[in-house]
């Protein structure tokens, strides 16, 4: 009898790999060119084939193990060759014993799969990396290739045996939730700390709104120069002191008057009976930035309020938000949100729809920009708008004139009348 040792060949790059499959067992008969284990690095997963042809003596490797060029893989029994004729078989040989080798013969070439150890399941690095994109734990997918091997088509199934359909609403069955491979601990020190009441209570929600409602999102930029001369030239025509309005309040107001130009903006979706609810008053909501958090309160029937009568709605109603004074239902109750940055800087984001509500306007900081006007170069105050709606009741058209419509109010022909 012969022993031939089977090692790793050399694979290039592929240093301390580890073994993910090992496709034979003790005692198998292999030919040559027949895979004997599986390696997976970072980048792909290659199958090491056998040298020779034999029977298997002992495996040397298992499931989990790192190896390089030159380890042994396992040792074989060679196929001693022999000049000796093949002998016919008697036919005497009772056929219950023929049968009896038919099946041994049949199992000894044949390779039996291998269940990777301790649950972990056998794909590629392009394989999980797709599960992972799509929120799958790749070790609970059952894998139908070659020794339970996951297949971009086993993760597809996986993800739709997740959610079912119904009255065209995906509903999902199983949350998938991702364990992080290693923990932060591992590599520094952290801190921890308790998530602020108001954000534990406002996660869900925004989740719910990021992905239940198809967000559009359209930024434009608006001449507001007009409006900024207006609104630093007011003052108390008695006391003769200056009037300090903040641009919030104009754009309020503005937005007011786009509502009523627009009502699919005003409105909200009621997905059961399929049906759309159109608000009749004007209650806006405004994000207030405070130290436990990010709140919506509303204030109501704007459409009433003078220009300097919303600004100092404004600040008092930030103020009770800061004190954790304010009433909770005055978070609900919503046509439209402003969501303003102008205060800390930036341009154009992506804001958040508020549901109920379908349509939410995010304002940045004013800058100005030199622009040619009548042959002469002269400075403008410049509005950064974007606008997030929800495309199932309003199209990009119509997002498109609602900008510019809120364009004219806030521009030099609106700036007086909404001061009104």
């Amino acid at each position: 009898m012969t022993i031939q040792k089977i090692l790793v060949p050399d694979m290039g790059d592929f240093k301390d790999v580890e073994v993910i499959e090992v496709l034979v067992k003790k005692g198998q008969v292999i030919k040559k060119n027949d895979s004997l284990i599986t390696l997976e690095s970072d980048k792909s997963s290659v199958e090491v084939p056998s040298t020779h042809e034999g029977k298997i003596e002992k495996i040397n490797v298992s499931v989990g193990d790192k190896i390089n060029k030159g380890d042994l893989i396992l040792t074989l029994e060679l196929k001693q060759e022999t000049n000796e004729p093949i002998k016919e078989k008697s036919k005497k040989e009772p056929v219950e014993s023929k049968k009896q080798n038919e099946v041994v013969q049949v199992q000894q070439q044949q390779p039996a799969p291998s269940v990777p150890a301790s649950g972990k399941s056998s794909a590629s690095p392009k394989i999980r990396k797709f599960a992972r994109e799509l929120g799958a734990d790749i070790s609970k997918i059952s894998g139908t290739q070659r020794a339970g091997r996951v297949s971009e088509e086993d993760v597809k199934n996986f993800i739709r045996s997740q959610v079912t359909v119904s009255q065209g609403e995906v509903q999902k069955k199983e949350v998938a939730k991702y364990v992080e491979e290693y923990s932060h601990e591992e590599f520094g020190e952290i801190a921890t700390q308790d998530l602020p009441r108001v954000k534990k209570l406002s996660g869900p929600h925004l989740v719910r709104s990021w992905t239940e409602i198809p967000h559009v999102t359209q930024h434009d930029e608006i001449d507001v120069t007009d409006m900024e001369q207006f609104r630093n030239s007011l003052y108390d025509y008695y006391t003769g002191e200056k009037i300090k309005v903040t641009p919030l309040a104009f754009i309020a107001k503005a937005l007011v008057s786009a509502l009523k130009e627009f009502p699919n903006f005003n409105a909200s979706l009621n997905p059961e009976s399929n049906k759309i609810i159109y608000k009749k008053y004007f209650h806006i909501g405004f994000a207030v930035d405070t130290p436990h958090g990010l709140m919506v309160p509303k204030l109501r029937n704007v459409d009433q309020m003078s220009i300097q009568k919303i600004g100092e709605e404004l600040k008092s109603t930030s103020q009770l938000c800061r004190e954790l004074k304010i009433d909770k239902k005055e978070f609900f109750g919503g046509s439209m949100t402003i969501s303003s940055l102008g205060g800390i800087g930036g341009t154009h984001f992506t804001p958040i729809i508020n549901p109920p509500e379908v349509a939410i306007l995010g304002v940045g900081k004013t800058f100005d920009r030199l622009v040619k006007e009548k042959n002469q170069i002269v400075s403008k105050k410049i509005l950064p708008i974007s606008l997030s709606y929800d495309h199932r009741l309003i199209d990009g058209a119509e997002g498109a004139r609602f900008c510019v419509y809120l364009g004219k109010c806030l521009g030099k022909d609106f700036a007086f009348k909404l001061a009104v």
